[in-house]
């Protein structure tokens, strides 16, 4: 088979949620689909600062806040924060009772002081708000908003107890933001992010594509949440994990295992990633 770009979510797909450390079987199969030509991407909207303890593990690049920081290598290809006047709109119309949110800058994230009592006040969850009770609980280098000194802004994630409170921001900034909102975790918690328009997680496969001469239909994609969907779009083979959302599911090629029942290195296998024929 051709050479391919693969591109992995983190959460839920690469580790179970919250966790740096992948399986042992995904790592195997990420260093043989190395080995044999491939090249594998973590695709993420994580901050570099919360993914680093991953980069460890030899990829070949990231794509970083759902799109807004692509690196190849040492190399980065694209850099885009919010400009100041957007990151002022979003910082205060979020800043309501009933709406936590979790700010997220290049070297590191910024958490408004008591979501953690919030979350462990929920039921169920999906990966996304299991990887914030994870990374609140681990200190996974989120600091007080308090600390928050006006460093440029990649993203907003947002936890609410009703959508109606985020109206107001989503009416004046939805023109250039795209509010992704996970499905319901809880009663009542509502989790969802803001993403710039200019970039997502497909732009970034296709700034590293048009980088390497790739053709899209030589991408791979494995995510398991809704905000994989752009990536999932763009990419030629999409593939969904058994333990991920029935809205991501539904629009993807095909599904492999969960991510705890060795499901990356099943997947590898299924697409014949492993092989040099």
């Amino acid at each position: 088979m051709g050479k391919k770009l693969i591109f992995l979510d983190i959460d839920g797909t690469l580790t179970t949620p919250g966790s740096n450390v992948p399986p042992q079987s995904a790592l195997n199969a990420i260093r043989k689909a190395q080995s044999v030509g491939h090249k594998v991407f973590i695709c993420t909207g994580r901050n570099p600062d919360m993914l680093s303890p991953l980069l460890g593990y030899g990829f070949d690049g990231v794509v970083a806040c759902s799109g807004g920081y692509v690196t190849y290598g040492d190399e980065v290809l694209y850099d885009c924060p919010m400009t100041e006047e957007e990151q002022e709109t979003a910082l205060r119309l979020f800043k309501r009772p009933g709406i936590y949110c979790t700010v997220e800058t290049k070297d590191g994230s910024y958490c408004d002081e008591g979501l953690a009592d919030f979350l462990y006040q929920q039921s169920g969850g999906n990966s996304e708000l299991m990887r914030w009770r994870v990374a609140l609980e681990q200190d996974l280098h989120i600091m007080p908003m308090a600390e928050y000194n006006g460093q440029p802004m990649y993203k907003m994630v947002f936890i609410c107890s009703d959508l109606e409170l985020i109206r107001p921001a989503k009416e004046a900034l939805e023109k250039d933001f795209t509010f992704i909102i996970q499905e319901q975790a809880g009663a009542n918690c509502y989790n969802g992010e803001l993403v710039n328009k200019k970039f997502d997680k497909g732009t970034g496969v296709k700034v590293l594509a048009e980088h390497l001469g790739y053709d899209l239909a030589d991408t791979i994609g494995f995510g398991d949440s809704l905000n994989d969907l752009e990536m999932v779009e763009t990419v030629g083979v999409s593939v969904c994990m058994a333990n991920g959302s029935s809205g991501l599911k539904r629009v993807c090629d095909m599904i492999c295992p969960a991510v705890e029942e060795d499901g990356l290195a099943e997947g590898f296998r299924m697409l014949n990633l492993l092989s040099d024929e």
